[in-house]
């Protein structure tokens, strides 16, 4: 799996030195002049008058105090928070939810998808989220998006991508509400019934490009459908789904806000819970044996709760019903499970909410019952592991990625200062200052 990422991943390829052939000439150094470092989140331990010395994309060192080279760039950041870039685990880049949604839906082609993703990338980016996982989109968008963003034809952070979730047929993520006569042209190649068809529908997505499979083994509170939160992929369906991802080189994670559909694909061996809305003590248990990762998407809950709650809400009648039953309960799942000592990755479902506003997470995690800094470590150290990325992502080591933001607070007494990234840096390149 973590072969066939990195493979996708070009954006961190393009920055690897080149050791073939005759030598070449390496490009000059940057010092970066941080105030105060965590170069290394799963310490915690946060330095002062710090130098990040950056060549060809990647971290060479970091040095005490405030040190430069003749002929070299310096990046002065003596009054700001520096740390790592952050990670998403969580996003859709194609899209962002809105009164227009559903007209969209018949409006908009895939390359126009693929034109707002490239957007919404640049805004992710300026927030300081220089890696993501999109987890569900049109393929044909999806990946053009991550292939073009990982070229260097435009800005945004790199992508992991999904591409179209394997659903059940008339489940979270099939057609609904369409005319029957127009199913046929806007049902995805990934909807699926039966083992064997699920088995298909995931090589399918392999096949197409996709780095990860997301599949959706619940309900889903904005699906246009009153069919629930529960299981809707049964269990024979979800094993199969599982073992083939993984025959393929793939991790898989769900889509599951019942704890029968969290339960069911966890027990079929799954990688990651996204949501995890109604997770119970057997799913906790489930999460800890198996290592699995929850990754909560509070803002999700937060926003459409919110949004329900409007009088003149763009959501429909079904869809405010499950925001108003799923959302409110979201921060006590989170609650739970990091007491338990599930292992939580960052991940926001932005696409639902506003891009651009991903690192309000921050502060829902905290009110969850998260430290700041564990909540930075969500979105940095245990990302990049949850990910199967820590070699390449996640803290500032000698030999990672140059993905380095910075704030003018200290996000680990208020982390609100994260929705204030002044400083951006992906793969060495400067991106915002």
């Amino acid at each position: 799996m973590r072969r066939l990422v990195l493979a996708a991943l070009a954006g961190v390829a393009a920055i690897a030195v080149s050791t073939a052939g005759a030598a070449q000439e390496r490009a000059p150094l940057t010092y970066i002049h941080a105030g105060r470092l965590l170069a290394d989140p799963a310490s915690g331990r946060v330095l002062s008058e710090q130098t990040v010395v950056v060549q060809d994309g990647r971290v060479v060192r970091v040095e005490a105090g405030y040190t430069t080279a003749p002929g070299a760039q310096v990046v002065d950041l003596k009054d700001s928070f520096v740390l790592p870039g952050l990670i998403d685990s969580h996003v859709h880049l194609t899209h962002e939810q809105g009164p227009n949604g559903r007209l969209e839906r018949f409006t908009k082609t895939k390359a126009d998808l693929a034109i707002d993703g490239a957007a919404f990338a640049r805004k992710t980016l300026d927030a300081g989220f220089t890696t993501v996982v999109d987890l569900g989109g049109p393929n044909e968008a999806v990946f053009a998006l991550r292939d073009g963003i990982a070229g260097g034809k435009i800005a945004g952070p790199r992508v992991i991508a999904a591409g179209s979730p394997v659903s059940a047929h008339g489940g979270h993520g099939d057609a609904n509400s369409m005319p029957e006569d127009l199913v046929p042209m806007f049902r995805s190649p990934s909807v699926c019934s039966g083992p064997d068809d699920c088995r298909r529908a995931v090589r399918e997505q392999v096949r197409s490009g996709a780095d990860i499979i997301k599949v959706m083994s619940t309900g889903g509170v904005l699906s246009l459908t009153a069919a629930g939160l529960a299981q809707q992929l049964t269990d024979e369906e979800l094993n199969a789904i599982v073992q083939t991802a993984h025959s393929m080189g793939r991790q898989v994670t769900a889509h599951s806000h019942g704890a029968d559909g969290i339960n069911s694909f966890l027990r079929a061996g799954g990688d990651s819970i996204e949501h995890g809305t109604y997770l119970d003590q057997q799913g906790i248990q489930l999460m800890k044996t198996h290592g699995a990762w929850l990754v909560p998407t509070l803002e999700a809950g937060d926003f459409v709760a919110k949004e329900a709650a409007k009088p003149n809400s763009f959501l429909t009648a079904a869809q405010k019903a499950k925001a108003l039953e799923a959302g409110p309960k979201m921060l006590d799942m989170v609650r739970r499970a990091h007491q338990a000592g599930v292992k939580i990755a960052f991940g926001t479902d932005t696409g639902v909410s506003r891009h651009g506003d991903n690192a309000y997470e921050f502060v829902l995690l905290v009110r969850a019952g998260l430290t700041p800094l564990e909540a930075v470590q969500a979105a940095t150290v245990g990302a990049a592991e949850h990910l199967r990325l820590s070699s390449e992502i996640g803290s500032l080591a000698p030999g990672k990625a140059a993905d380095i933001v910075a704030v003018k607070g200290d996000p680990l007494k208020d982390v609100a200062e994260l929705q204030r990234v002044t400083f951006v840096m992906k793969g060495g390149a400067v991106a915002k200052e």
